[in-house]
Formats: structure tokens, sequence, C-alpha cells
């Protein structure tokens, strides 16, 4: 272009933009592979009863687990998360270094960085791989999924790496008799990748911050810390962030909205409960999963995922992990029509309707 500071040649023309590249679009994306790792210590509901004062059936009763899992000193955030997406890699057939992104959703990480899932991608053998983590409490699983669908649709990535995982024994006061019998620990890892037809529906999701005191952590980390050096100069032992709940709050909020959530998932898939082969919801109680599926009015055919009676509720590992139940039981098979949908602390919702993938 002419020097504007010469007033002789100088003509006043409009700069013509430089072009940006777009990444090519897909435009169906699917599960391609499933994995889940469920630590190997098993607690029945008998090694909890006594320090919060409650029956193996009044835990039954309330919540509809029989025992739960919960990570030894060796299975970490990043162990088990690696652990299952493993698995994940082998039953979609691909190797690690096919993945271009990993999205990993988690409430129970107790560091701020580095992120997780940057940790997890190293430790499979991934070289300069996108990686974040989300937070988004018990839905954060079908969030992540959101966002990976997304980057395949968006030509952002080909394969993504999705994982739910969380250790939240680390969080769980055990005398307190809302929360230590429910939450437990474990890891679900999917890959989303292109396919010929679509295998991954529409997000519906939403929040209400409104009511975060429903499930949330009873301290932050600074006031956690703040703790730590008044102990350290002789005073009181601190005590670490526990996760507190509101079960009625939550039960009302799930039983009433979530009908609403749920039907947006439908709607926006464009089908209807008789199209479904099965529903998973997450695994937060098993009087939750009643009322759903009463005010969704599900049919009988459609097959259920009850993994909360074995794995308790994982939060947000626990859709992978009970997807790989209802598949592991036979209940439903791999390329089934299933309702995912994930709700909690927030509160928050997220669901999509998905063709269901292979397992190892």
């Amino acid at each position: 272009m002419l020097d504007r500071r010469d007033p002789i040649n100088y003509v006043d023309k409009e700069p013509v933009p430089a072009h940006i590249a777009t990444a090519p679009p897909v435009a169906h994306a699917a599960l391609l592979g499933l994995g889940v790792y469920r630590p190997r210590r098993v607690v029945p509901n008998s090694e909890l009863v006594d320090q919060i004062d409650s029956t193996d059936e009044w835990i039954r009763s309330r919540s509809g687990i029989e025992s739960r899992r919960w990570a030894g000193a060796d299975e970490t955030i990043v162990s088990m998360s690696v652990a299952a997406a493993a698995d994940a890699l082998a039953a979609s057939g691909l190797a690690a270094d096919q993945i271009d992104a990993v999205v990993l959703a988690t409430s129970s990480q107790m560091v701020l960085g580095p992120s997780a899932g940057a940790v997890v991608a190293t430790e499979l053998g991934m070289h300069d791989t996108a990686a974040y983590d989300i937070s988004a409490g018990c839905a954060g699983f079908c969030y992540a999924l959101g966002n990976a669908a997304g980057l395949v649709r968006a030509g952002q990535a080909r394969h993504v790496l999705v994982i739910g995982v969380e250790r939240l024994s680390d969080l769980l006061d055990p005398t307190d008799r809302t929360c230590a019998f429910i939450f437990a620990d474990g890891a679900g890892a999917v890959v989303v990748g292109p396919s010929d037809s679509e295998g991954i529906g529409p997000t519906a999701w939403g929040s209400d911050g409104s009511q975060t005191d429903a499930i949330k952590q009873d301290k932050d980390f600074q006031e956690y810390f703040a703790e730590v050096a008044v102990a350290a100069d002789g005073g009181a032992a601190a005590e670490r962030p526990y996760i507190r709940m509101k079960g009625q709050a939550v039960f009302r909020w799930a039983a009433t909205f979530l009908d609403k959530a749920g039907r947006d998932v439908l709607d926006k898939s464009g089908l209807t409960v008789d199209d479904l082969d099965a529903f998973i919801p997450h695994q937060a109680n098993s009087r939750i999963t009643d009322a759903l599926i009463r005010v969704l009015h599900m049919p009988d055919s459609v097959a259920v995922a009850r993994d909360i009676v074995e794995t308790g509720n994982t939060s947000a590992a626990s859709i992978p992990m009970a997807m790989e139940q209802v598949i592991r039981s036979g209940q439903a098979r791999p390329g089934d029509t299933a309702m995912l949908l994930g709700f909690g602390a927030g509160l928050a919702y997220a669901g999509q309707v998905v063709r269901l993938p292979a397992i190892v």
C-alpha cells in the first residue's frame, strides 16, 4: 500500500483481509469404543453402617446401593483414567497416536494444575495432543461428550478421547449420614470419531446456579490451606474439604425438572422413548431412576442401567461405567440406541441419545 503520510500519491482503499482457512467439517460423529476401570476394593454396606448409625436395609431402601468401589493409594485419577482409556482404544481399534484431543471430566482432582487430561495423554504415549479438563459435577461426562462430538464435527479433531473419572472417597466424611455411603470411585472412557451415520445426538444441557448449596464442597482450598498453616503453628488440626449434600433438595429437583431435560434430549434427537433400546441415567439414586422412568413413560422393553447397586455414585464416571455394565450384562448391545442423562452438582444436567459403542 502507498504511505498514508504521502498526500499526493495516497489513495484511500480498504485493505483486503487475508483469507483464513477453515477445517473441513464432518457430518456425523459416533462412539467408537468404550472402556472402564473399577477399583479393586469392594466396600459393602456392612463396613459403613456403624460410623453413620445406619443399617444395610436403610441404605438399600434409600439409595439402592449394596456395595461400592473405593480406590487404593495406587489407584489415582491418572492411573484409573489410563486403564479405562487403554480399553476404550482397544475396543475402537485405534492407537494412542491417532487421538487428536483428550477431554477429561472430574470433580475430584485435588490440584488445579496441570490438567489431569494432559498427564493422561502423556501416560498413554501421546505427543503434542490437545487435552483439558471439565468440571460439571455428575453431568461432566455428557458435557465432555458434547464437546468431543463438536470437535469432530467441526473438523478440529478426527478422534477424541473422552474420560469421566472420580476418586470421591477422598472427599467423604466417614461420619456423614447423607454422603458417606453414596459416593465412590472409578473411571470410564470412550473414543469419539467420524461415522457414516449419526451416532451422537445433539446435547441438551443446562444449569441452575441458584441451587449450588444442594451439593457442594464444604470449604474451598484457600480456607483449607489457611487451616493447615494454623495447624503448623500448633493450632487445631486442619480438616480437609468434604462433599456435603441436601438429599431432599436434589431429589425434588431431579424428580421434577429432569422430566423436561429428558424430553429435550429426545426432541433434539428427533426420537421418542419408543425408539430407545436402553436408558442410562447418572447413577445417583435408584429412587431417582425410578422416578425418571415413570415421568418419561419409559417402556418395559427399554433396558435401564442399575450399576449403582454394586458401584455406587461415581459422579462424572457413572454414565460410561453404567453403559459398560448394560452391555457387559447382555441387556443391550453395541449399536443399540440409548439415552444418556447426567445431572447433579451445579446443579447441572446434560444428555444425548447415542449408539452404544463396542467394548473389549
